[in-house]
């Protein structure tokens, strides 16, 4: 091009890029950008950027060619070359960027599509989470942690499982509830039920179901600390709950409610079946057996306010447990009646390691079940030989 941007001469790319334009010697190359539909903008701005500059680069000029949409690049710079007389001008280059632009916005597309997937597997994952805090209440936390760990997948449907297995019922609560109003019921019930609730997850246990103002919960399965902790933490938690009966009268009174509320509890400790039980529709994770029917029936038998155990759990706890032999049951499916025992406390174990240690008079005798409690026995026989030594005769 010439100073007054008019076209020499062109090689053999332009024809191929712009094929219908044919020959454009002593064009007015502005005149054949706007014949190219190049908008007005890139035009103004080639003009002045090459005064100002005495160069210009444009690098997206989108161009129709033959009803195909393409995107060139436009290189101009002044130039100046004694030799070539046709390098004295403007020298201007177009560079076909299609393919490169067309990378680009299948790139922005992908792009685009990965973001829209990731909001959406966000939302997905927000449901997801607020679905599970929602099942988190129908299910015990351990058959919860179970099923969403994959735990679940790699055990059998079924097990026989030595389970210790808890029944509690409030007496006459049928009379009590039909004399409430169903807002002071609905207090009451999710007061009494959360309470207990909170302290079976405290101690470890499996709730299995609310049966009205009846709780089932059993220890020994999903996890076990073996036969005689299981029973231990089961006892210590009925314990628990019978405290915390007591505590929450003043709250229930001060609530309306004015008849003192009493539970019965029933322990018992036996191999059951346990595992998903249902149809294809639901599913329920409980325990089945005679050792259930059995828990059921001493918390049936049991006074108000008391818990009743049966032998087979005493055998498990009875160095830590404080009971009272009470009459034995007769239950249908036993063989033989069933030998209870009401639960009156339960000590802790280093009470327990201590009380295991007699002396009577200067003679000491020490019974140590398990190494746990080696350290504890020595320690007071120390204290007793510190006391024996006392009367020692002086020389």
């Amino acid at each position: 091009m010439d100073h007054d941007l008019r076209i020499q001469r062109t090689n053999d790319n332009f024809g191929k890029f712009f094929p219908s334009l044919g020959n454009v010697a002593n064009a007015p190359f502005l005149g054949v950008l706007e014949q190219l539909g190049v908008e007005a903008e890139h035009i103004d701005s080639f003009t002045s950027q090459l005064e100002a500059e005495g160069h210009v680069f444009i690098p997206k000029i989108p161009i129709r060619v033959d009803g195909v949409d393409k995107v060139f690049s436009l290189m101009s710079t002044y130039t100046k070359d004694p030799s070539f007389s046709y390098l004295n001008g403007v020298q201007g280059q177009f560079v076909d960027r299609t393919a490169e632009w067309d990378l680009r916005k299948e790139r922005e597309k992908l792009l685009e599509e990965k973001l829209r997937d990731r909001e959406l597997i966000e939302d997905k994952t927000r449901q997801l989470e607020r679905l599970a805090s929602r099942l988190a209440k129908y299910l015990s936390p351990q058959i919860y942690d179970s099923i969403f760990s994959g735990k679940s997948e790699t055990r059998d449907p079924l097990a026989r499982r030595n389970l210790t297995i808890f029944f509690s019922d409030i007496e006459g609560f049928t009379d009590i509830s039909d004399s409430m109003e169903p807002e002071r019921l609905s207090f009451f019930m999710n007061t009494y039920l959360s309470e207990m609730s909170n302290i079976a997850l405290q101690y470890g246990g499996t709730i299995d179901k609310f049966i009205g103002d009846a709780i089932l919960v059993f220890f020994g399965d999903p996890e076990t600390e073996g036969d005689r902790n299981d029973a231990l933490k089961c006892a210590r938690m009925a314990i628990r709950m019978r405290e915390r009966v007591k505590e929450l009268q003043s709250v229930w009174h001060e609530n309306g409610i004015s008849k003192p509320l009493r539970v019965r509890m029933g322990i018992n400790t036996g191999f059951c079946t346990v595992g998903n039980f249902g149809s294809e529709h639901r599913l329920e994770y409980t325990a089945l057996g005679n050792p259930v029917n059995l828990a059921s029936r001493l918390q049936t038998t049991a006074e108000a306010d008391t818990i009743l155990m049966s032998e087979a759990t005493h055998v498990l706890i009875e160095d830590l447990a404080d009971c009272v032999r009470m009459p034995d049951l007769t239950v249908k499916g036993f063989a033989r009646p069933v030998a209870t025992f009401r639960l009156n406390g339960v000590k802790d174990d280093d009470q327990a390691a201590i009380q295991r240690m007699t002396r009577i008079g200067r003679h000491v005798a020490v019974d140590i079940p398990d190494a746990r409690h080696i350290r504890e026995a020595i320690e007071e026989l120390r204290n007793i030989q510190g006391e024996l030594e006392k009367h020692l005769v002086k020389d």
